[in-house]
């Protein structure tokens, strides 16, 4: 493998980060129909594509389905980045131990980068209603995986060009919709806690000693004290008490 370790390591890393089987069964089914001598043989053997097929047939599915994508990429957080570095360790075991590091460690860390800017990109795409953006993204992402892995086979350092400047754009999207981000996640808590898939967040403060919320009390920014604790003009001009119903009601009336 030699020089071509790294850029190899490096486009299927960025492959298996957006979609690991589909990498795996462009790779396999290459070796298998075409022989080429820098794929791994394990890639090639027939339970490995019928398993990386049948996975591939299933994410293909649920990837194009909004919020069943976004658990997805939950699951595979950890799935990815192993196929990764797995493919880039089997590129470097037939020469020697330290390429078999060195395309584990690439294949890994590019896997791990390239599907978080997958998964936030699709965090981003669910904030949308309809369910049109999913299919066209998902659709979109597996041609850029099945190319850029193709591309690999014949000419590593420039599939690896291209799988960079992909993995740049990537960041820099995620970057301008970090703010649709924050809203889908908030979204996607809700809906987990509906389901049950995750623990309910605690919404109100911790309780002072009296056993009601800690509640923040009004203070004015100008320095001086809060205005809108003083009594109404008609009790100043009387000068009667404010009485406690009117105390306690005065902030809710201000607010509404």
């Amino acid at each position: 493998m030699g020089a071509e370790l790294i850029p190899m390591a490096f486009s299927t890393g960025w492959g298996s980060g957006i979609n690991a089987y589909l990498v795996v069964l462009v790779l396999g089914l290459a070796d298998r129909i075409l022989g080429v001598g820098q794929i791994p043989d394990a890639l090639a053997r027939t339970d490995v594509l019928i398993g990386a097929g049948i996975l591939f047939a299933v994410e293909m599915v649920a990837d194009k389905i909004p919020y069943v994508d976004s658990v997805w990429d939950s699951v595979h957080t950890v799935v990815r980045p192993a196929v990764g570095a797995t493919i880039g360790y089997l590129l470097g075991h037939e020469t020697a131990s330290l390429d078999a590091a060195i395309g584990a460690a690439t294949g890994g860390v590019t896997a791990l980068i390239s599907h978080g800017i997958k998964a936030g990109l699709r965090a981003a795409v669910n904030t949308s209603p309809e369910p049109a953006s999913n299919v066209v993204v998902s659709t979109t992402e597996d041609v850029a995986v099945t190319g850029v892995t193709a591309l690999a086979i014949a000419h590593p350092w420039l599939a690896a060009t291209v799988a960079f400047v992909l993995l740049l754009i990537g960041g820099f999207l995620v970057y301008k919709v970090a703010g649709r981000i924050r809203r889908y996640k908030r979204r996607y808590d809700a809906w987990g806690e509906r389901v049950g898939i995750s623990v309910p967040s605690n919404r109100s403060g911790p309780p002072d000693r009296s056993g009601s919320s800690d509640r923040s009390e009004p203070v004015d920014r100008g320095g001086g004290r809060d205005r809108s604790l003083d009594p109404p003009p008609s009790s100043r001009a009387s000068g009667r008490p404010p009485l406690a119903d009117e105390r306690r009601d005065r902030p809710f009336d201000q607010e509404s």
